[in-house]
């Protein structure tokens, strides 16, 4: 047996401890959470002390099947995440085309982009709050001063426009992270390319949809995938904003499994929510990720 055989096992043992410290958080923060949410779903976990927890198996499943409430939650989550993903890669190219060209003050234009990102949730959704004040946001006074409206407008308020207020400032607070992104990948390109098409005669929308996209389907397919994830988990924002309201109108399932954990105590069916929505957005990821990986082979 060579001396690099034995060595070999050594070197392992050595790596799993160097690896030790790093995985220890992740498992005992984020999995060990996960495993013991998913388990809480099959039982009827209730807020209290000394409060017997049995296991029903799916029992509520059983219950969600037939909650008009959670599933009209979903629904709204569904248009939440859709509108806010596709609207906010669309305003977040289109930045991130910008920033790359030769723009005077480039360095400055790229550094007030990221400032939606770089703010907490929370302050975001009480500034946009005061923005959209039905008496004293600026917005309404600026919608009333060019005529445009001749009365306030209850934006987070209103049933027909608090949804479409909640997505505006999610798209707003994302679109950095996915600009960001984007012009990393921009950046990528090889100039050469633009040079031989210009030479070609191809126009700037011509360079744009049969060099620009083709190159960048990889970052999109990743950015895209992200933002999915963490627009259909969002809370902080929306809670602040509306908490849900009016009505029910911006209730995403985040909010409405909190409410049933913490505002109700049923711990149990809060996490079959979370179980159902685990569930969802993995699946909705494997169809999507696949059409789109099985699209650039």
């Amino acid at each position: 047996m060579s001396q690099a055989t034995v060595a070999r096992p050594k070197q392992n043992r050595e790596a799993i401890f160097l690896f030790l410290p790093a995985l220890l958080p992740v498992l005992l923060l984020s999995v060990y959470p996960l495993i013991r949410g998913i388990a809480l779903g099959f039982t009827n976990a209730r807020a209290g002390l000394r409060v017997d927890t049995d296991f029903i198996g799916f029992g509520n499943f059983g219950k969600l099947l037939h909650n008009e409430l959670f599933w009209d939650s979903f629904r709204i989550g569904v248009i939440w995440t859709l509108s806010v993903t596709i609207l906010q890669f669309v305003a977040a190219l289109g930045l991130a085309l910008l920033l790359n060209t030769d723009l005077k003050f480039r360095g400055v234009a790229r550094t007030l982009a990221l400032i939606p990102w770089a703010m907490p949730p929370v302050v975001v959704a009480i500034m946009w709050r005061l923005l959209l004040h039905p008496t004293n946001g600026p917005v309404n006074k600026v919608l009333q001063d060019l005529h445009l409206t001749d009365h306030p407008i209850n934006f987070l308020g209103d049933f027909s426009t608090a949804l479409p207020a909640v997505i505006v400032v999610g798209i707003w607070v994302g679109m950095p992270m996915t600009t960001v992104t984007l012009l990393a990948g921009l950046q990528g390109i090889d100039r050469s390319l633009y040079e031989a098409a210009a030479v070609d005669g191809a126009s700037a929308w011509r360079q744009f949809w049969y060099i620009t996209l083709p190159q960048l389907k990889t970052v999109i397919v990743a950015i895209t995938s992200l933002d999915l994830i963490w627009n259909f988990n969002s809370f902080g924002l929306v809670y602040v904003l509306t908490a849900g309201g009016p009505g029910g109108k911006t209730m995403l399932p985040m909010l409405f499994a909190y409410n049933e954990a913490f505002r109700y105590g049923n711990f149990g069916m809060a996490a079959a929510m979370g179980d159902v929505m685990v569930v969802v957005i993995i699946v909705f990821l494997a169809f999507y990720l696949r059409n789109r990986l099985r699209s650039q082979a």
